[in-house]
């Protein structure tokens, strides 16, 4: 004869609630997201859709104006991160910063390549001048400003891009 242990009968609960489950936006204050990638079109990808889950979790919502304009710079800059910056065996980083004051969001994208540098977009990047070559178009479009600089801790540089929230 077999004994077996006392089982509860009564449904499961958690006894704290998991973070990461929490659908309520997190409280204001600085908020910022950073990560490696790895330099491929596969990791410009995940860039663009944990940036996406998170400003979803910093009160930016899916399918707001800002949210998609957002995740477009990112995914713009990522991939030029992959297409023009890539050192093999090299990642990227993604630095996704809110300020308390909910008036911008910076997005920044450092690349390992330091001879690769952004062009300014000017009269030639037209709809019809060619398949590629807009991302920096699109992104001067969207943000308020956008620069690169030197990366400061080893060779390569960030491109960064400051997007406008509407009060």
């Amino acid at each position: 004869m077999t004994t077996k242990p006392d089982s509860s009968t009564a449904p499961t609960q958690l006894i704290a609630p998991m973070p990461h489950l929490n659908s309520a936006p997190e409280p204001l204050g600085d908020r910022t997201f950073e990560m490696r990638f790895t330099s491929t079109s596969r990791g410009a990808r995940l860039a663009r859709r944990l940036t996406a889950v998170r400003l979803d979790a910093w009160g930016i919502p899916y399918d707001v104006t800002p949210h998609d304009e957002i995740v477009l710079i990112v995914a713009e800059l990522t991939a030029n991160a992959v297409r023009h910056g890539h050192v093999p065996g090299r990642d990227f980083h993604l630095r996704v910063h809110a300020p308390a004051d909910g008036r911008t969001v910076r997005v920044e994208v450092t690349d390992t390549r330091a001879e690769r540098l952004p062009r300014r977009p000017g009269a030639q990047d037209t709809p019809d001048a060619g398949e590629t070559g807009r991302g920096l178009l699109l992104v001067s479009r969207l943000a308020v400003r956008w620069d690169w600089h030197p990366r400061p801790d080893g060779p390569g540089k960030t491109v960064w891009a400051e997007y406008a929230l509407a009060r």
